[in-house]
């Protein structure tokens, strides 16, 4: 799935847990854990929720990238790590 986020890293730095995180913007605990694994991609209207908790734009919370996108990145670091 090419949609990526840091949702986990928001939450820790607020201190909040799953359970907590789903509470505020109308969803289970179970739905937080799949987007923060990336299994789940949320709605708009979701995605716009939890950018607003966090008061940031949706942008600083989820990346959208094409798989070719992402094959270079790791293909760049792997190079990088091989020297």
């Amino acid at each position: 799935m090419p949609l990526y986020n840091c949702l986990k890293d928001f939450r820790a730095k607020r201190g909040l847990n799953q359970y907590e995180m789903g509470q505020i913007v109308g969803v289970s605990r179970q739905t937080i854990s799949q987007i923060e694994r990336g299994d789940y991609s949320p709605s708009v209207t979701l995605a716009l929720k939890i950018a607003k908790v966090f008061e940031v734009p949706v942008e600083q919370i989820f990346e959208y990238k094409e798989e070719t996108d992402v094959q270079e990145q790791q293909f760049a670091e792997r190079d990088k790590e091989l020297g």
